[in-house]
């Protein structure tokens, strides 16, 4: 890769870092991406997608994808940068204008060698993946048909640069959330007798739930609850009537997602009858277990060692992930790659080495080139060149 394309790639990843958008919201990000493809003469495919941007590099089979996610997160920077969000309350902490810009780079050197190329290589520039509609929203529009395998990056505030770590199987997490509803009686603070007093059981419930992950399950099994937000009244001499309540559960077994929601839903039940209130838990799943292939995952493990790379086996991931959904349709595999922020993920401070940018952009060219060989090589009549 020349200096020139990897200084355009931090570039355009400044520019995307300023102007951040929400899932679904990606409009002129959209635009942006649509344009600097456009300018490459890279064409770009026609589905029913709102926001988002489909491109495609070669011709005739295999196909494969590349995915990058292109949404923000509400929040306020804290980073002090000069290229600092200029959309106040939003910002990329998730690092998805890396994922963006580094995709945008393996597209150019992609198209570069379009001719050579034995066969197509879709790239998805997705939006909502933070909100876990985005990649849904792709699949019913039909941006996989006929692909054969598909990979995609997170970019890892714990590894340093120049470090890529993956797994075959599971790797990120089930990602659910859920909601709680204390209905007890509102009273007067002098006289808690009279009524039902819904914040002492909401923090009944809120000290069950958080030892159920360590006393009513393996501890060998791979789970976390959080409460992570509760409201409850209004004032300082009221016992509210009501107290809602909510958080994430983040599982890698379905047994023990299903398991984790029905002992969740009888603890909060059956403490709040005990104490004369009623409460209802309300569940909604979120992505489903991340589950790589196991050849791809050493496939691209084996590419990254040969493109200077330090690999590692990652271990398993808490956060949940919708690419998860697209690994269930097809065969591939979901890489970190290591950009040594001192501030994680959704941190107001979060600030990854740009100098990760070009070597990954380098890496997922090479992985695009290899994964269409390696599938030309095992079939090769289904190459139309």
């Amino acid at each position: 890769m020349s200096d020139t394309l990897a200084t355009q790639l931090i570039n355009w990843r400044r520019e995307l870092h300023t102007w951040p958008e929400i899932s679904c919201k990606e409009v002129a990000t959209t635009e942006r991406i649509r344009s600097w493809l456009q300018q490459a003469d890279i064409r770009l495919l026609d589905y029913a997608i709102e926001t988002g941007v489909v491109a495609e590099i070669g011709h005739g089979e295999p196909l494969i994808a590349l995915r990058a996610d292109i949404d923000a997160l509400p929040i306020n920077e804290a980073t002090g940068l000069k290229f600092h969000s200029r959309n106040p309350g939003v910002m990329h902490a998730c690092g998805h204008d890396v994922h963006s810009a580094v995709m945008l780079g393996a597209a150019l050197q992609l198209k570069d060698i379009e001719s050579q190329l034995p066969g197509r290589v879709r790239i998805l520039f997705q939006p909502g993946e933070e909100n876990c509609t985005g990649a849904k929203q792709f699949l019913r529009a039909g941006v996989l048909d006929g692909v054969q395998a598909i990979f995609g990056m997170h970019n890892e505030p714990g590894l340093p640069q120049g470090v890529f770590a993956t797994r075959g199987g599971a790797f990120y997490a089930n990602a659910d959330k859920f909601i709680i509803r204390v209905n007890g009686k509102g009273a007067h603070a002098a006289y808690p007798e009279e009524g039902v007093d819904a914040i002492l059981v909401a923090s009944q419930i809120i000290q069950a739930l958080q030892a159920l992950t360590s006393r009513s399950f393996n501890t060998l099994d791979s789970l976390v609850l959080s409460i992570t937000r509760i409201d409850g009244g209004k004032t300082w001499n009221v016992l509210p009537g009501g107290v809602e309540f909510g958080g994430t559960a983040r599982t890698h077994d379905l047994e023990v997602r299903a398991q984790l929601e029905r002992r969740a839903r009888q603890v909060v039940e059956n403490i709040a009858a005990a104490a004369g209130a009623s409460a209802e838990l309300s569940w909604h799943p979120g992505p489903p277990v991340l589950v790589n292939d196991p050849v791809w995952a050493d496939f691209s493990t084996q590419v990254a060692r040969e493109q200077g790379y330090e690999t590692r086996t990652a271990d398993l991931h808490l956060g949940g992930e919708d690419f998860a959904f697209y690994l269930q349709q097809v065969p591939g595999a979901f890489v970190s790659i290591g950009s040594a922020s001192e501030f994680g993920l959704h941190h107001a401070a979060f600030n990854p080495d740009e100098a990760s940018i070009a070597p990954a952009a380098r890496y997922f060219s090479a992985l695009a080139q290899q994964a269409l060989q390696h599938l030309h090589a095992r079939c090769p009549a289904t190459s139309l060149n």
